[in-house]
């Protein structure tokens, strides 16, 4: 079993069941449809002033390096540090038990900063999204690789009914064709493969050549199609280089959370990753 499936099995054995017993789906959706406004994590990621946004995330832990943060973790700390020196986005990751990850987490990153925040879980039922949005969420992630092709419609429709942005992650062509197909209009191409762990920058690269060859068009901050896709190269960047490459490529935006957690100076990682120049 890979390391994808054992987390999706526990999310279906053990996670759901236990938060759908505590808060029904009825009053999730209520209280997701109480929450105040969702933030515009879309428009966030296409930068007025010709730089590549950068979405930071906040990460405990993670299956394959075990804790990034010896000592006392702070959320909050970490949101504030990254708005203040240029983020664009943050991420947070929810899941309890593989990440060391929770919701609340989310709501108090959520409640500090001005810019839009992204649940980054493993989504496979809608109750999970609306319980995003009930904290705060202004954007969910939904990895291809975990949904069925009618979940992924079904899940997109939700959460644009609730005014949140589906970053739709893909890891191969046949991944981005489904992603495609669903009229996903945020692509974020993982270069870490969820079932072996191994990772590549070059994923993106091929992923953004075929979606171009699909006719699909990468928003580079001078064109302006309604179906423009705005896409994200997410893992495995650890330095401007890495972002200049990957924006040659055709990203205008990436995700990034590990390199920015260890870096020993996370404001200047920050800065010196949400400061470079998008490619036109």
């Amino acid at each position: 079993m890979s390391i994808l499936d054992e987390i999706l099995e526990h999310k279906v054995r053990v996670e759901l069941p236990a938060r759908k017993k505590k808060t029904p789906l009825a009053d999730m959706r209520r209280a997701a449809l109480a929450a105040p406004p969702a933030r515009d994590f879309g428009t966030a990621l296409r930068r007025a002033d010709g730089k590549v946004a950068l979405i930071a995330e906040v990460k405990r832990a993670s299956p394959s390096k075990g804790d990034l943060v010896k000592g006392d973790f702070n959320p909050v700390t970490l949101g504030q540090t990254y708005e203040a020196n240029g983020a664009a986005a943050i991420s947070v990751l929810t899941d309890e038990k593989f990440f060391k990850g929770a919701l609340a987490y989310l709501s108090a990153v959520k409640q500090a900063v001005n810019i839009p925040v992204l649940r980054k879980d493993f989504i496979i039922d809608e109750y999970q999204i609306h319980e995003a949005r009930a904290a705060g969420a202004d954007a969910i992630l939904l990895i291809v690789a975990a949904l069925d092709d009618a979940m992924l419609r079904e899940f997109s429709a939700i959460a644009k009914t609730l005014n949140m942005t589906a970053l739709v992650e893909v890891h191969d062509e046949y991944e981005v064709d489904r992603a495609l197909a669903a009229r996903a209009e945020v692509i974020g191409v993982n270069n870490r493969d969820l079932r072996t762990f191994h990772t590549s920058l070059d994923v993106t690269g091929h992923c953004a050549k075929h979606m171009q060859a699909k006719h699909a068009i990468l928003w580079a901050g001078n064109e302006h199609a309604a179906n423009a896709i705005t896409l994200i190269s997410e893992s495995s960047i650890y330095t401007p280089e890495h972002v200049r490459k990957v924006a040659a490529m055709g990203a205008c935006a990436v995700l990034v959370g590990e390199s920015i957690i260890v870096s020993g100076d996370i404001s200047a990682q920050v800065r010196a990753l949400a400061g470079v120049a998008r490619i036109r």
